[in-house]
């Protein structure tokens, strides 16, 4: 499998309402990059939220302004360490300050994660189909830390048109021996795949995942099918 990754640049600032599959689908064709069938569309969390309305006035001279939306976008508090905050939204994600961001957004507002990624997702894959045609995927990624591990990674909130999660159960290594626990979390890796060529201050966030096994395409959603159930989970 021989994979290619595209940046789609010149994107323009997105707002509250804008048509943000008409600016991919604009910026893909003058790129000289088209959306081409069974390709994988990632889509930064950032500009979905601002497409959304998911933005936020918060006070600009107040550094921790921001906290009382964590506070409300929580559902569960894990750790407090000063002003870090590791808690669970309402979508199940378990990463930093509930995903509130001031990255990448005008100062005085703060960004709220998508209500539902994987309609977010969703809505996107529709709107190109209909727009072009052409059947690809979709996956919405954000910024995560990891436990136990230095720096940050792009993974997925948000899918459609894949299976998130490629169960390798029952099938062989390749020395013979039959793999009993491997479920590999393919959105995951398409999206800190796609980070590589978006970068955090780059101005693009928008890339085409291009050559993806094809046996990968299907339904499924992140939440569903990624996020851990507390039942199954050692560490909360």
């Amino acid at each position: 499998m021989k994979l290619e990754v595209l940046p789609i640049e010149g994107m323009p600032e997105v707002h509250s309402g804008d048509d943000l599959v008409g600016l991919i689908i604009d910026a893909a064709d003058r790129c000289d990059t088209p959306l081409l069938e069974h390709d994988c569309l990632v889509v930064t969390q950032k500009i979905v939220s601002k497409a959304e309305d998911r933005l936020v006035s918060v006070d600009a001279s107040e550094p921790l302004s921001h906290k009382p939306l964590v506070e409300a976008e929580s559902v569960r508090v894990l750790r407090r360490r000063g002003d870090l905050v590791i808690s669970e939204t309402s979508q199940g994600f378990i990463c930093a300050n509930a995903g509130v961001d001031l990255s990448n957004v005008e100062k005085g507002y703060a960004a709220l994660l998508p209500e539902d990624p994987d309609r977010s997702a969703r809505r996107i894959r529709d709107g190109i189909k209909g727009k072009t045609g052409v059947e690809v995927a979709v996956v919405v990624s954000d910024t995560f830390g990891r436990p136990w591990r230095r720096g940050v990674t792009d993974v997925a909130i948000g899918s459609a048109g894949l299976n998130p999660v490629v169960d390798l159960r029952g099938t062989s290594d390749a020395l013979g021996r039959e793999l009993a626990v491997t479920e590999v979390a393919v959105v995951d890796e398409i999206a800190a795949a796609a980070e590589l060529v978006m970068g955090k201050s780059a101005g693009v966030p928008v890339a085409i995942v291009r050559g993806l096994n094809r046996d990968w395409f299907g339904t499924g959603s992140v939440v569903e099918d990624v996020v851990r159930s507390p039942t199954e989970d050692l560490f909360r």
